[in-house]
């Protein structure tokens, strides 16, 4: 069965509208959470210091509390945290 040109040019505007509102929704949910503060973000590398080749020592925070981590090819290591 094929549709008129009338037809299918509704159904082409109608999927147009629908897709323009549906992000412009997303990109005002988005803008609304951002303006909350709850889109921030929690971890970050404060300092990193290349102890050998191999080795590096990593100053880390999340959360407003910091760690101090050693990373290796042995593994990680935790050597300090907040309690």
């Amino acid at each position: 069965m094929l549709l008129d040109p009338a037809s299918l040019g509704i159904a082409a505007a109608s999927l147009l509208l629908v897709t323009a509102l549906a992000v412009g929704l997303g990109r005002a949910l988005r803008f609304a959470g951002a303006v909350k503060g709850t889109g921030g973000r929690r971890l970050a590398v404060i300092e990193a210091i290349a102890i050998d080749p191999k080795r590096r020592l990593v100053l880390l925070r999340c959360d407003g509390r910091e760690a101090l981590v050693l990373t290796g090819p042995a593994g990680d290591l935790l050597l300090e945290a907040p309690q």
